[in-house]
């Protein structure tokens, strides 16, 4: 796909067509990466977006509790000693 540089005040930039934005879900920030010649575009991801808000609800609905113990029977303290 080749797509015209154009000027944007005193700088240059490119366009994106919404369709773009849309594909690769590009809603704020771009993180720009040079590497070997190529200029890469990939969106800024926010880790962990929304977690909160889960942990909140899991705990509400009481489905916050431990998977397994966290010790075991046949554990002791000894070995770590």
């Amino acid at each position: 796909m080749e797509i015209p540089v154009i000027n944007i005040g005193n700088s240059k930039g490119i366009r994106l067509s919404k369709s773009i934005l849309e594909q690769y879900n590009i809603t704020g920030s771009v993180e720009l990466i040079l590497e070997k010649g190529r200029i890469i575009l990939k969106p800024k991801s926010i880790p962990r977006k929304g977690w909160d808000e889960m942990f909140k609800k899991m705990h509400k609905e009481g489905d916050d509790k431990l998977v397994i113990d966290d010790i075991f029977n046949d554990e002791t303290f000894e070995e770590w000693k």
